[in-house]
């Protein structure tokens, strides 16, 4: 065999494929809510990722410290700042009393009266404190030691008050409601607002009537002079107030009542 005359045969030898790594084009990745298609391509979703991890890391965060400051801020405001209430003085009180005695109405027979309990029912925490504006003004003294003074001057003026419960006819059990000021158009509104029992001490029965006084005075630009406007003005809320209760009907009826003969039993 004529191994020259034979043509070569070319013997080509299996070439090993290429390999090319994906590009991030045939990956399909889902991007996150934000992501453009632009930041995917270079490269930006694991940035991204972290950043929205991040973002809702700090907003939690965010709201655990409202959260916290919202706590300390009750707790604060939930502790009286007493250190900020004002404080009477002689320089900020003012005195309360009647410029004269009332004179109580007459009545069949000459009555005493005793004058019992004198009750605060208004329910402040300052009693004495009539407005905390401009530094605070104050009565020089507790609401009810102005009502039973002004109360007992009256009585005792007229020879009707009874020096006990025992040897009086009546007895005037006092609660006080309302001793300051009242909402106003502009105006300091003094109101002076009273209920007062009237017990018969031999039989125990009682009846309740009410009382009521009010002032107006104007407001001042310095404190001195609105001062002595307030006084002015509770001066005249009390004495409306204890005059109504002691000239007033509700009481000539409750002392009629309480004074009646009984009526005789049936036979």
């Amino acid at each position: 065999m004529d191994y020259e005359s034979m043509t070569e045969i070319p013997f080509d030898t299996p070439k090993r494929p290429t390999y090319h790594p994906p590009t991030r084009s045939d990956v399909f990745i889902e991007p996150p809510q934000g992501v453009t298609e632009r930041e995917i391509l270079m490269g930006f979703p694991a940035p991204a990722l972290r950043t929205v991890a991040i973002r809702r890391l700090l907003r939690c965060a965010i709201i655990s410290a409202e959260f916290a400051l919202l706590a300390i801020f009750l707790c604060l405001g939930a502790v009286p700042t007493r250190a900020d209430e004002p404080k009477p003085t002689p320089e900020n009180t003012i005195h309360v009393t009647l410029a004269a005695p009332v004179a109580p109405q007459k009545f069949s027979r000459p009555m005493k009266f005793f004058v019992g309990d004198v009750i605060d029912r208004a329910g402040n925490a300052q009693p004495m404190l009539v407005t905390s504006a401009r530094g605070g003004i104050f009565v020089d003294r507790p609401p009810v030691d102005i009502v039973r003074d002004a109360l007992e001057s009256s009585l005792k003026t007229a020879d009707m008050l009874s020096p006990d419960a025992a040897s009086a006819d009546l007895i005037l059990n006092v609660y006080l409601f309302h001793f300051g000021l009242a909402p106003s158009m502009g105006d300091l509104f003094g109101k002076i607002e009273l209920a007062v029992a009237v017990k018969d001490p031999k039989n125990g029965k009682s009846q309740q009537i009410s009382a009521a006084g009010t002032s107006i005075s104007h407001i001042a630009m310095r404190k001195k002079n609105e001062m002595k406007n307030l006084e002015a003005d509770f001066n005249g809320a009390l004495n409306d107030a204890i005059r109504n209760l002691l000239r007033g009907q509700a009481l000539h009826d409750a002392v009629t009542s309480a004074t009646a003969p009984a009526a005789p039993a049936g036979n």
